[in-house]
């Protein structure tokens, strides 16, 4: 094959990928590198070895990960197949919940709620499901494509559509709750907007579409709720954590913090008032991993939610333990313990930070 030959193909083949990544909805890879200066240091460690899987159990990509008030934890992960893990206090395996569930095909989130029921955000199938303690599902919100329409597409694949049904998703990424029960949704990938729904499961309100302004977003990846209610949007695609009331009113936003993959408030949910809590957000190395992206990406922020002032980072790009290979979620209950769902891989961590021993640096 001649140079101009091989020079042709290779271009042919990349706009193939192109057309294919434009034709699915799909974005190439994009990150933005923090803005913010003189940011103290949190110094942190790594449970080595946290999580004990029994031989011949292991987990894929590290997808969800969240705890429940006994202190078990939850991983939920794409291994061949979406699963969902359980794991005791000391990181010792429990059991699998729900394994080949209709609502499960493409995992992105789990989350635990104030009763410990477990709630499963899957982008696959457009559903979340509602998990109760034992294991039993107690609710299903979404539904999926009816299989002929699925025939020609992988879980997760088609185009951005911004249908904004009550009841339908678009990729849906993550879900939350208030002190009422109600339930807050980001939707998600092919949808550009935040969902409430009372705490059975019936619609109350949706606000946004794709955009920059505010209450417009460009792709809403995570999102979480403090003791008042107040609604924290992970809007990703936009660089930025849009801070909404709990009837989705546009409140405020927290930037320069780069890309926002995952967001959670310490605390935990619950009736009984956590006191002083704090916004976690992740700027994550992307999930292909490309060398450049772990020059500017890597760290986590922790912010005072009241003063919005920027508490300290923690955390760089890696692969090695107690750096961060592209954190997908977070579960921040003790604000002091930090468990990470990292993609690339294949993993969970148990990060312990030292807030005691924080030193002064400037983000480079």
């Amino acid at each position: 094959m001649g140079k101009e030959e091989a020079m042709k193909k290779l271009a042919i083949s990349g706009l193939v990928v192109l057309v294919a990544l434009v034709a699915t909805g799909s974005r190439l890879p994009a990150q933005t590198k923090a803005t913010v200066t003189n940011v103290a240091t949190i110094p942190h460690e790594a449970v080595p070895n946290f999580f004990k899987n029994p031989p011949g159990i292991y987990t894929g990509e590290n997808m969800g990960i969240s705890t429940n008030s006994k202190g078990n934890i939850y991983i939920f992960h794409r291994a061949n197949e979406t699963r969902l893990f359980e794991y005791d206090p000391t990181g010792k395996f429990i059991r699998e919940i729900g394994r080949g569930i209709y609502s499960h095909a493409f995992a992105h989130s789990v989350r635990v709620d104030a009763q410990d029921n477990i709630w499963t955000v899957d982008e696959g199938t457009d559903m979340l499901t509602k998990f109760s303690p034992d294991g039993r599902v107690l609710m299903t919100i979404g539904r999926r494509e009816d299989p002929v329409n699925m025939l020609s597409n992988m879980p997760g694949g088609g185009r951005f559509h911004g249908r904004n049904a009550k009841y339908r998703f678009g990729r849906e990424t993550d879900v939350a709750f208030d002190q009422q029960g109600n339930i807050f949704v980001s939707d998600g990938y092919f949808d550009a907007r935040v969902v409430k729904y009372d705490k059975n499961g019936r619609f109350v309100k949706a606000v946004g579409k794709q955009g920059r302004a505010n209450l417009e977003f460009n792709t809403p990846h995570s999102i979480a709720t403090d003791f008042q209610g107040n609604v924290y949007v992970g809007d990703r695609g936009n660089a930025r954590v849009q801070v909404l009331d709990n009837d989705l009113n546009w409140k405020r936003n927290f930037d320069g913090m780069g890309n926002p993959w995952a967001v959670c408030v310490s605390g935990g949910p619950g009736p009984k008032n956590p006191g002083k809590q704090y916004l976690y957000i992740s700027n994550s190395w992307q999930d292909s991993a490309p060398a450049a992206g772990a020059e500017i990406t890597g760290e986590v922020y922790k912010v005072d939610i009241d003063s919005g002032a920027i508490v300290g980072k923690f955390g760089r790009a890696g692969k090695a333990v107690g750096e961060f290979a592209t954190i997908h979620q977070m579960d921040c209950r003790d604000p002091d313990v930090i468990f990470t769902a990292e993609i690339n891989d294949w993993r969970s961590q148990k990060i312990l930070l030292k807030p005691s021993t924080m030193k002064t640096s400037s983000q480079q």
